[in-house]
């Protein structure tokens, strides 16, 4: 029997990759529903082709561009709506940013498997999903690299109950070994290169900045259970080995393979079982040395910030997510410099106040205050 698939998020990159593998696999899943953003001309081609029920766009300026055979939903509720009315197996949400949190918190009372390819969701809201996944007893399944390496190495409760810490790789994007002078002069199109992974452009300049690694330690907490001096970052250039497991007993686990997004993506919509991708496979003869490094972050700040912000709890994931995004925005539109990136972030972390973060709605009150007050500074 075909998986009958939900994918918030299906114009972006991780959307068009997952729609690849359906192409490939046509026996195996069924596309049910897709959402868009605001790019309605490929929601419409991908309407054509694989012919869900469903369809939303969430960006109210583009309401009424939906075209053929399907049942249309528009805006942020639009895409709960669709959740709530959709009979999917699995939901793949790749939507950016803490806008991914509501849509899937109805995924999860409608008791789909959560293929999660939006860190935020779990920066943000790791206490509400958690508690429900738990609840509703459904599967949780991280679609990042780095997160689904791990989740990969510990597939049995022996395993879990003996991890010593967790390992994620980085590849320390394009200025891996830059000093703060050398990111002053750090150009949009410089950020924009990453040299392993090819990526959306939000998540590409925190990669740049080391966000991305750091909203991955963040996640890592709500998806392994384990504290903050359970979790290390490891510089690898070659984003060769996507992660690692240490146990107890000194044994280290990790899992390889090229750089590239269909691997995790497939395992997290076939799991528990694996086939065939059309991926190039990982010649092990050619990839050289393996070498691995301590993160610099004195000079990659918000890695830091992320780890403080994961001791201190309280709302401040949400309030550095929230931050970052804003700035990360502005800076993709060339209205703030590389390193204002930092500097803004900062200081919207600090000023901030806390909040009881297993209260939802006092989560998605902050980060919208957050947004404002960003919006002031920027």
């Amino acid at each position: 029997m075909k998986k009958k698939l939900l994918i918030f998020g299906s114009t972006g990159s991780i959307g068009t990759q997952t729609l690849e593998i359906v192409r490939n696999h046509p026996q195996r899943f069924e596309v049910v529903g897709l959402s868009a953003y605001s790019n309605y001309k490929l929601l419409n081609k991908q309407i054509a082709e694989f012919k869900p029920k469903y369809a939303t766009l969430s960006n109210e300026q583009v309401t009424g561009n939906i075209i053929g055979d399907v049942k249309a939903f528009y805006g942020s509720q639009g895409l709960i709506d669709m959740a709530s009315e959709a009979e999917a197996d699995v939901a793949l949400t790749a939507i950016v940013g803490l806008a991914g949190l509501p849509v899937t918190i109805q995924c999860i009372k409608k008791k789909m498997t959560i293929a999660l390819a939006n860190k935020e969701t779990l920066v943000g809201g790791g206490k509400v999903i958690t508690t429900m996944i738990k609840e509703h007893g459904v599967d949780l399944i991280p679609v990042d690299s780095e997160h689904s390496a791990i989740f990969q190495c510990i597939q049995n409760d022996e395993n879990k109950n003996a991890i010593k810490r967790i390992i994620l790789t980085a590849s320390g994007g394009p200025f891996y070994g830059y000093t703060k002078v050398q990111l002053d002069s750090v150009t949009l199109p410089m950020a924009l290169k990453h040299p392993n992974w090819d990526m959306g452009g939000k998540i590409t300049i925190d990669s740049a900045t080391m966000m991305n690694k750091g909203l991955e330690v963040i996640e890592a907490k709500w998806l392994f259970g384990l504290q903050a001096d359970r979790i290390d970052v490891a510089i690898h250039t070659k984003s060769i080995v996507h992660s690692m497991v240490e146990f107890v007993d000194g044994s280290i686990l990790s899992q390889m393979g090229v750089p590239d997004m269909r691997i995790p993506i497939q395992y997290a919509l076939t799991y528990p079982e694996r086939i065939p991708c059309t991926v190039p496979q990982l010649d092990i003869f050619s990839c050289g040395a393996l070498e691995f490094y301590k993160p610099d972050m004195k000079t990659f700040s918000l890695l830091a910030l992320a780890y403080d912000a994961l001791n201190e709890g309280n709302g401040k994931a949400v309030i550095l997510n929230a931050a970052n995004e804003m700035a990360v925005d502005a800076f993709l539109k060339e209205k703030i410099s590389f390193i204002d990136i930092m500097e803004i972030v900062n200081k919207v972390y600090h000023y901030m106040p806390s909040i009881d973060e297993s209260d939802i709605e006092d989560v998605l009150l902050l980060d919208k205050e957050t947004r404002e007050y960003c919006m002031d500074l920027l």
